[in-house]
């Protein structure tokens, strides 16, 4: 036997092989030998001859040389490789959450559920930032145990999927919305903007209640309790019940208003339906009604029109800043039926609400004058103790705050009264019949209509209301 332990080189005692990927070396014995000793030299020196320069595991090619038998029947790795890290992936970060399943319920702060919020509309306004491109990234290189380099890949650039009114910035970093609208995904995960929100069906817990900066249109009803906000128009194409409806634009209901005196319907520009019923509907321009109005509260910054087959008004109160317009007004029970014109009807409201405030306002300075009455009274006959001196200093402010109150109230009634005597555009029309029970109000002057008359014309003349025969 030889000094180092074999009479044979040690090739032919192991073999080394290296995995496909390059990144293993395994050593083996294939003739292991009772009496074998190997050192640690050569251990090295027959990797280095098998080409195998990188991640030599030094400790475990120590542990071999002291024990050989013990490794025996094993394939025993004896070197790493540095693997290669591909490049991440680019990536779209969006501003806004385009998941549709995440819409469930808002939770309210004291952890009750409300079903009205099913969750926000992604309402984007023009310029905005949609989405920014994370850019790809390179990869690290890696090494084989055989000492070459392993080549990375770069991660895959994303790509933004444009879709209709939105741009990229001319480096392709940034994606801006071209109008104010709904941000959406479509087929293939286009990005879109729309400028209006259709909802195939009804407005209930399932929608939610909306709010757009653009058009809303609803292919179905309006239930009850719900609410829809719009900059733009709303359109519904079935029904409005008891719910709140506001837009910037016009608001058109086709099948009709059943509100029970729930809810609201405000247009900052016209109405248009086909009968309103308990309704409370606002249109700073005119509010247009082809069948009927029952029961309502109707307030028009210019025109009230119902001049369909029917052109009923009946019960209510009618406001329109110019004209009202109907084919009948009133019915032969004589229900007490209220038309309002020539004055906006906020300032017909803004009257009424002064009227109150200067009432309880001429009450509590009523209160407060007679006290101090009694105050000097004591005072004069030298009884009042120091309590009731601060009280009568305190009393004497507060005169002096609410007649200047008072002042300021009585002020602005004039202001609105002269508006009312400006009553030149007034008019109401009758194309039918008006009935007994019909209240006229015409700026600050009422006609109480008494007995039914046909086809006339309503207005002021001489500082008085007259109706006159079409």
């Amino acid at each position: 036997m030889m000094d180092n332990g074999h009479h044979l080189p040690l090739e032919h005692y192991v073999s080394v092989n290296i995995s496909n990927d390059k990144l293993h070396a395994f050593l083996r014995f294939v003739n292991p030998d009772e009496g074998l000793t190997v050192s640690l030299v050569e251990l090295e020196k027959i990797l280095e001859k098998n080409g195998i320069k990188h991640g030599v595991r030094y400790d475990v090619l120590a542990e071999i040389a002291k024990d050989p038998k013990a490794f025996y029947y094993s394939e025993i790795a004896v070197a790493a490789g540095t693997p290669p890290k591909d490049g991440a992936d680019g990536m779209i970060r969006f501003q806004f959450n385009l998941d549709q399943d995440s819409q469930k319920p808002l939770e309210r702060e004291d952890g009750t559920i409300d079903y009205h919020e099913v969750g926000a509309l992604n309402n984007i306004h023009k310029g905005q930032l949609i989405a920014e491109r994370i850019p790809a990234q390179e990869g690290v290189h890696g090494k084989a145990v055989t000492g070459e380099t392993l080549f990375s890949k770069k991660g895959k650039e994303a790509r933004f999927k444009i879709g209709k009114n939105v741009v990229a910035d001319e480096q392709n970093q940034y994606l801006y919305a071209v109008i104010d609208g709904l941000l959406t995904k479509t087929e293939k995960d286009k990005i879109n903007v729309f400028p209006i929100y259709e909802v195939n069906g009804d407005v209930d817990f399932k929608t939610g209640n909306i709010e757009f900066v653009g058009t809303v249109i609803i292919r179905g009803n309006v239930l009850t309790g719900f609410k829809i906000k719009a900059s733009g128009d709303i359109r519904v194409i079935g029904s409005v019940e008891g719910a709140e409806l506001e837009a910037d634009g016009s608001i058109e209901i086709t099948a009709g208003i059943i509100a029970n005196n729930k809810g609201s319907v405000k247009a900052g520009k016209n109405v248009k339906t086909s009968f309103i019923q308990e309704g409370n509907v606002e249109a700073a321009e005119d509010i247009i009604v082809s069948q009927s109005i029952m029961h309502s509260h109707i307030r028009a910054g210019r025109n009230v029109i119902c001049l369909g087959s029917k052109g009923l008004i009946v019960g209510g109160v009618i406001q329109a800043g110019e004209k009202v317009t109907a084919r009948t007004i009133g019915n032969n029970m004589s229900t007490p039926t209220s038309i309002e014109v020539g004055v906006l009807p906020e300032l017909r409201s803004e009257l009424v609400q002064l009227k109150k405030e200067t009432q309880a306002l001429y009450e509590n300075l009523d209160k407060t004058s007679k006290t101090l009455i009694l105050l000097d009274q004591l005072a004069s006959a030298g009884q009042i103790s120091p309590d009731k001196l601060a009280l009568r200093s305190k009393l004497s402010n507060t005169k002096r705050q609410q007649t200047d109150e008072m002042n300021e109230l009585k002020e602005r009634i004039l202001e609105i009264e002269k508006n009312l005597e400006d009553t030149s555009k007034a008019e109401v029309k009758i194309v039918s019949t008006i009935y007994g029970g019909s209240k006229i109000v015409i700026g600050r002057y009422t006609r109480f209509i008494k007995d039914a008359t046909q086809r006339a014309v309503i207005k002021m003349a001489d500082g008085e209301i007259v109706m006159r025969s079409e």
